[in-house]
């Protein structure tokens, strides 16, 4: 074990492959190429840069000596001129150009910018993933009646495929602004230190068409068509808010769906999966917690207030910049991202292995749906000839001595019982059974699972079926 502290997100919760996105390596290495991009840029354009200075920065992108580093910065005080200095040992040929023209946010923007897309692509595509195991989910049950609850009070029926198709409703709502903040985000660009592009203009001898050339050359060389359009030294902390707010956006979903998860767990009609050698409680050995979803809800919540973190920082930057940002944004991206891809792994093992108990369900729903075949056994007590009015009295009456039961003396309901006793409804055991069938109440649920997955699920399905994420082992 470490002797210092070390971030859970990263030992217990995130996949490798989203720790790998925020590493020191990704991010040191993206700065050197986008080193090398401007003076790639920059030769392209007229300048004295050679082919050997380019080749020798190309031949030391990822040998970075981060102890080297580490020891500039110590000197400096400075992470981009430390890293300046690193890199320009690893290639002396080359450090009179590195960096020319630059300020700091030229590496430390742009790097965040293609980091946080590459991080949305992934959480993209585990989205997609999860809304593709709750799909398999909703529609093997969408036929499955089971008590809807409104104020976690037995309500109409409703299915268990429906209440799936719940769940993945907010989840689209979530992929679609994911969706929307990757084809949005635009780098930085080179834009200079308070964002006017007057180191560029001198370098160019007052060329503006080549200052902008510079501009979309060096972004198109990462994917991108255009930069953003002016900024300050930084690009506007917004950009940041609006990602961490999609990534409070996923944990408010999940959060809702794993407290439904909980609740239908302690119904005993629903669990997540439980291991052969899984201890639900250190004392209690009989028990079976949803230890999943309560660590969903748990890694939510972190990510659902980090949001305010990256408000904060947008609402409080002065003029063209503050370094007040800088600090916080180390912790707040990497660490919103993390705790939302953790979720997602774990709700995507959790919806893969859902136990469904359809006797459970059965006996819930028979405890309370005589009581919501009232209306329907009144009016077929009506076509039998009886008076609505007085059948609507007598059942009142039935239904309060019938609910004493349940509730007093702790028996079953006897509301059916009651009512066949009673000859003045006239009904028979065969029509009080017909009028009974669960399936008679859920509406139109089990069509709206089919259409909703047929007109909104599918088509993102379709667009991600050659990287849709398997659901993995958990590390603990």
């Amino acid at each position: 074990m470490s002797e210092v502290y070390e971030n859970p997100l990263i030992t217990r919760y995130a996949s490798k492959e989203m720790s790998m996105i925020f590493s020191s390596q990704k991010k040191f290495s993206t700065w050197r190429r986008l080193w090398i991009a401007l003076a790639e840029a920059e030769k392209e354009l007229g300048l004295s840069i050679t082919e050997e200075q380019l080749e020798s920065m190309r031949a030391h992108v990822e040998d970075i000596d981060f102890e080297l580093a580490a020891a500039y910065e110590k000197k400096l005080r400075h992470d981009v001129m430390a890293h300046v200095h690193t890199y320009g040992d690893a290639c002396p040929e080359a450090r009179a150009i590195i960096h020319l023209g630059a300020t700091s946010a030229y590496v430390g923007d742009n790097t965040d910018i293609l980091v946080m897309k590459e991080a949305l692509e992934l959480i993209q595509r585990k989205l997609a993933s999860l809304l593709a195991g709750l799909k398999a989910f909703s529609l093997e049950y969408k036929d499955l009646p089971t008590l809807g609850f409104t104020h976690f009070q037995p309500a109409q029926l409703t299915t268990v495929g429906k209440r799936a198709a719940l769940w993945m409703q907010d989840l689209l709502l979530d992929y679609e602004e994911v969706t929307f903040a990757i084809q949005t985000l635009r780098m930085r660009g080179v834009k200079g230190t308070t964002g006017t592009q007057a180191s560029f203009l001198s370098l160019f001898d007052g060329d503006h068409e080549k200052v902008k050339a510079l501009d979309r050359l060096v972004v198109s060389k990462f994917g991108f068509e255009a930069s953003i359009p002016v900024s300050g030294q930084t690009y506007s902390r917004k950009l940041d808010s609006r990602v961490l707010n999609a990534m409070s956006q996923i944990g408010q979903s999940l959060h809702k769906m794993t407290n439904d998860m909980r609740l239908l767990q302690h119904l005993k009609e629903v669990e997540e999966p439980f291991e052969k050698h899984q201890i639900g409680s250190s004392a209690m050995a009989y028990k079976r917690n949803p230890m999943r979803s309560e660590r969903i809800a748990s890694l939510s919540r972190l990510a659902i207030a980090n949001a305010q973190n990256s408000a904060m920082t947008q609402s409080t930057q002065w003029f063209e910049r503050t370094l007040d940002d800088s600090a916080n944004r180390r912790i707040s991206i990497p660490e919103g991202f993390l705790a939302i891809d953790a979720c997602l792994d774990i709700a995507l093992n959790v919806v893969t292995g859902l136990v469904v108990y359809p006797e459970m369900i059965r006996r819930h729903v028979e405890a309370e749906l005589p009581f919501m075949a009232t209306e329907n056994i009144i009016m077929e007590a009506v076509k039998a000839g009886g008076d609505r009015q007085d059948l609507h009295e007598r059942i009142r009456v039935h239904s309060m001595e019938a609910g004493k039961e349940v509730k007093i003396y702790g028996r079953s309901n006897d509301l059916i019982e009651r009512i066949l006793k009673d000859d003045f409804f006239k009904l028979d055991q065969a029509a009080l059974k017909e009028i009974l069938k669960p399936e008679n109440y859920v509406g139109r649920a089990p069509e709206q699972v089919v259409e909703f997955v047929e007109n909104e699920i599918n088509p993102i399905l379709k667009r991600h079926e050659a990287e849709l994420v398997q659901a993995q082992d958990l590390k603990v």
